[in-house]
């Protein structure tokens, strides 16, 4: 059997895309190996067998110690194939392809645009930095043995004009998890947000939002404030008495969330980051039977507009999000409908299953089985 290797120095161990998706499902065909660097120790989960080079606090630590301590783990290994999945790990892939090893890199954004958006940094900076791994990113990756990219058409492009292996593997829901979820469980006007919690993610509006609808609803809110300052003005607004926030939830707690709510938000900012990307959750939130909010992004719009799944509003504007919120809090029918549609586009294209043979494909073109 085929032995492959994972490497992450940023990303926790149970991650959805890394562990519960590709290694996950690779581990049906291959051995499995990821790497991580969170000082949780080593185990063997799922057949899935997890490295960890400990734990390096500050990014600097991270960018140097805990690269070296990936590279150092990752020949002790001695796969077939490495599987990259931070851009700072790119450096120690050309360092296995001058041993003979053929190394795949997964972009999960598209990190000189990422760079743009830094506002902390000074501009001239900021724009330098921007273009330097911008050029790195094509030199490095022309010469790796494949690219994966996540669910954003426009990084797809870019991808394939560096390197042709270029594939899309999106980031869609496993059905397993959320299709089966029947309309008993439903509490009437709770609404929900999943994900990170940041002020571009547009949490400042959708807090906003509960106190303006119509509707008595909740929010229940799954995530992490990205920074102590932010938490603290958001729980100093008028509708935070409105919401009911969880923290950090586990796949089940997800699932408990949405198995509950009657509206999932995904009413992120119109940055460079957002406005071409494939939000995971718009598509969780359609696989488990609920409408959806979106912001009116052109391809976000394209969406809604297929899947008949919600309606989509300018993510800046908290009245606009409440009317939403209140169009299906305050309509059943349509509210079941939307979410009925949702669940059938998701069912018939985009789901895990489907991206699961094409990762499948793209390891088999990569080991020259095709």
């Amino acid at each position: 059997m085929k032995k492959i290797a994972h490497l992450t120095s940023v990303h926790p161990r149970y991650d959805v895309r890394i562990f519960v998706k590709e290694c996950s499902s690779l581990a049906k065909k291959y051995q499995v190996n990821l790497i991580v660097a969170d000082g949780n120790g080593d185990e063997i989960i799922n057949d899935i067998q997890i490295h960890d080079v400990g734990k390096f606090n500050g990014r600097l630590n991270r960018m140097l110690k805990a690269t070296q301590a990936v590279f150092q783990k990752a020949k002790f290994i001695d796969a077939d194939i490495y599987h990259l999945h931070d851009p700072e790990l790119i450096p120690i892939g050309l360092k296995l392809k001058k041993l003979g090893k053929k190394v795949i890199f997964d972009a999960h954004e598209d990190l000189p645009n990422q760079i743009k958006a830094k506002h902390y940094l000074h501009p001239v900076f900021r724009s330098l930095l921007s273009m330097s791994v911008k050029y790195y990113e094509q030199y490095a990756c022309s010469r790796l043995d494949g690219i994966i990219v996540a669910a954003e058409p426009i990084i797809k492009d870019k991808f394939l004009a560096i390197n042709p292996k270029t594939e899309d593997i999106n980031n869609y829901p496993k059905l397993e998890e959320l299709a089966d979820i029947s309309e008993s469980k439903r509490i009437n006007n709770q609404i929900c947000y999943v994900g990170g919690i940041t002020r571009v993610r547009g949490i400042i509006e959708m807090v906003k939002a509960i106190q303006l609808t119509e509707a008595d609803c909740q929010l229940v809110i799954a995530g992490n404030f990205s920074d102590s300052s932010l938490e603290a003005e958001v729980k100093s607004l008028p509708g935070w008495k409105r919401v009911k926030f969880l923290g950090y939830v586990d796949r089940a707690g997800i699932r408990n969330i949405m198995e509950t709510s009657c509206l999932g938000l995904v009413t992120l900012h119109p940055t460079d980051s957002y406005l071409n990307s494939m939000p995971i959750k718009m598509f969780e939130y359609m696989c488990s039977g609920m409408p959806v909010v979106s912001s009116d992004f052109p391809l976000w719009q394209k969406i809604i507009n297929d899947s008949q799944s919600g309606k989509f509003v300018d993510p800046l504007d908290s009245l606009q999000i409440a009317k939403a919120i209140d169009f299906y809090l305050l309509d059943k029918e349509e509210s079941l409908k939307a979410g009925q549609f949702g669940r059938e586009f998701v069912l018939k294209k985009y789901n895990w299953a489907n991206e699961e043979e094409k990762l499948f494909n793209f390891y088999d073109d990569i080991l020259g089985r095709k």
